[in-house]
């Protein structure tokens, strides 16, 4: 994936202010302690309780009890609802600290919080946190350790399970009927989704995962994103992999030029759905070959959400929502 638009793609393409519940200490001295997926042992003379996070972190936080007092990365879309990356987070009960770049914070309104934990996602194969550059987490440093969950290399439930294991060390009762009935959910909507792809594998249909910009046409790699990779090795649900994964950034996607944007002809196109990204109109659009596929000529798009928070509450909703586009253009 290059460094340029394709890096855009892979990131960022790839809560009220108080407390949370009473929990004990992480260690006998009384510090609190996390050990993050870079391999660093957070600690902190106390439990966190003021917490700031990228979009999806701090979804997938409050999903599990944990509430944040400030974001980074996409909150709100131009028409003012909440941006589909943070979940359930309710914009106007955090502080928007996004800086005016890729990575950038606004520091002042950062240091105004007070915070004692910063969280985000962690790439392996970039230089930083996930919306937060190197250069801009040792400034934050100096306020708050920081602490990187894994986005890559892992399946969903490995990332679901690790939010749930940050969200108890923070305090958060993730033994409570209500997270109880989300996973409940989750495996009943992931079950939906297996019956799915065996309908279509039966019946030799594959799945397409694309993205767009002006310039190129992007084939994802389901083995590099947890979601796809668990959908297609644990579900069956019969996802195309590309034969020419871009060399760098990780190889997340094979870009293309819009003139070989029919390399692939799969049955379904399941298309990236982050407001910076073309929706299928939009792909259309002066892209002939892209337009005379069947599958787009038929209308057999489906929603992927590249990203969302890792949770059970989450993802039950994402997967029963896919499952229900999948089952009527199936019909099609």
């Amino acid at each position: 994936m290059r460094r340029t638009v394709a890096a855009v793609l892979l990131l960022g393409l790839v809560a009220g202010c108080g407390g949370n519940a009473p929990a004990e200490q992480g260690t006998g001295s009384g510090q609190w302690s996390f050990k993050d997926d870079r391999g660093k042992e957070v600690t902190a003379e106390k439990r966190p309780e003021r917490v700031v996070a990228q979009v999806s972190a701090a979804g997938a936080l409050k999903d599990y009890g944990v509430n944040v007092v400030g974001t980074f990365g996409p909150l709100k879309r131009a028409d003012g609802s909440t941006d589909p990356e943070a979940g359930s987070i309710d914009p106007s009960k955090v502080t928007d600290i996004t800086g005016p770049g890729y990575g950038e914070i606004d520091f002042e309104k950062f240091a105004a919080l007070n915070a004692d934990l910063v969280v985000a996602g962690y790439y392996p194969e970039v230089t930083g946190l996930w919306h937060l550059t190197a250069e801009f987490e040792e400034k934050v440093l100096k306020v708050a350790p920081t602490v990187g969950i894994g986005q890559s290399k892992i399946q969903l439930p490995d990332g679901v399970k690790r939010f749930k294991e940050l969200a108890k060390s923070l305090g958060a009762d993730v033994e409570s009927a209500q997270v109880k009935a989300d996973e409940a959910a989750f495996t009943k909507a992931a079950d939906r989704l297996r019956a799915v792809g065996k309908k279509m594998t039966d019946a030799g249909q594959k799945i397409q995962v694309v993205a767009g910009d002006p310039k190129l046409f992007y084939v994802a790699v389901p083995a590099r994103n947890p979601d796809l990779d668990w959908y297609a090795k644990e579900l069956g649900l019969p996802l195309l992999t590309p034969d020419k994964p871009d060399a760098e950034g990780g190889g997340y996607f094979q870009s293309l030029s819009w003139e070989n944007s029919g390399t692939y002809k799969e049955h379904v196109l399941m298309w990236d759905t982050r407001a910076h990204v073309l929706d299928p109109e939009k792909m259309k659009e002066g892209h002939p070959v892209f337009a005379g596929l069947p599958s787009v000529q038929a209308g057999r798009f489906v929603e992927w959400n590249a990203v969302a928070p890792l949770s059970y509450a989450s993802y039950s909703k994402i997967m029963e929502k896919l499952a229900d586009q999948l089952e009527q253009v199936l019909a099609k």
